[in-house]
């Protein structure tokens, strides 16, 4: 038993656990929405997009969390803007804008003298997480997580049909903008933990996940909730016995069980066509 607890006897093994578990409920329920509304890329957009928020936000002794939370909602709004205002459909609209905005970050970058590290900003540094961190990963999980949860019914028509949305009497405007704000806000937290990159994992796998597994959208968000915390703090368990970073093994359980998930669901499937077609 001593063995097995060892990896919590070590302070930044902690903070590593206990930020996980504070980020992993936001960025799993946000995944569930963005997975039913196609969303995955924008996703992708914005955690690259961040970028050159941090970057200038550096330059100007600014907390770093608010040049990535702007630069973030920059892309966002911007991609649905250009989306709305123009013939070019949405997924080309998040390849350019966050392609651009990520090249302008790291041209950026390489012109000034800074101690700040690339890759712990596109791939995390969970194992050195501070208390300002985990204070700033807190509550803006925490907050992201309370919005979803009273507001999850009216994202929901939302994402399902606007259009029917909007006639039974929801701004459907101020729906899609908070959703993006929060993605934002959501990126923002796993920013110092997670990293740009890996980010996009946490923020896919585990809606995916659940749509593999259940039906219902209330039982979707609880198991992409579950999924999440539980490959994050395994991830973080066996990257301390296996000597690698915790984000990208965090990435490789979620992937493992999404393989998994699509397997039962493709035999339970086949197994319900077998079932009807003997039925006649």
């Amino acid at each position: 038993m001593e063995t097995f607890l060892l990896p919590l006897q070590f302070p930044f093994m902690q903070n590593a656990f206990l930020v996980t578990a504070m980020v992993a409920p936001a960025a799993a329920m946000l995944s569930c929405f963005l997975v039913l509304k196609g969303w995955s890329l924008m996703g992708d957009a914005t955690s690259h997009a961040v970028l050159p928020g941090v970057v200038l936000a550096y330059v100007a002794g600014v907390p770093l969390i608010l040049g990535a939370f702007a630069a973030g909602l920059v892309c966002a709004l911007s991609t649905g803007f250009i989306k709305d205002h123009s013939r070019v459909k949405q997924d080309t609209v998040m390849g350019v804008v966050f392609s651009g905005m990520f090249g302008l970050g790291v041209v950026i970058y390489t012109r000034i003298e800074t101690e700040l590290h690339l890759d712990h900003i596109l791939f995390g540094n969970m194992l050195g997480v501070g208390s300002h961190d985990l204070w700033t990963a807190g509550l803006i999980a925490a907050a992201v997580t309370v919005i979803l949860a009273l507001k999850w019914r009216d994202i929901l028509a939302h994402a399902f049909d606007p259009v029917q949305a909007k006639m039974v009497g929801l701004h459907t405007g101020l729906i899609h903008y908070g959703l993006l704000a929060v993605l934002s806000a959501t990126i923002v937290a796993m920013l110092s933990s997670i990293g740009i990159v890996l980010a996009v994992a946490f923020l896919i796998a585990p809606g995916a996940i659940a749509f593999l597994l259940v039906r219902r959208f209330a039982a979707m968000l609880a198991v992409s909730v579950a999924v999440a915390v539980l490959a994050g703090l395994c991830g973080v368990y066996a990257s301390f016995w296996i000597d690698s970073a915790p984000a990208p093994t965090i990435v490789l359980l979620l992937t493992a069980t999404f393989a998994v998930a699509l397997t039962v669901r493709n035999v339970t499937d086949a197994r319900r066509a077998g079932s009807a077609a003997g039925s006649r």
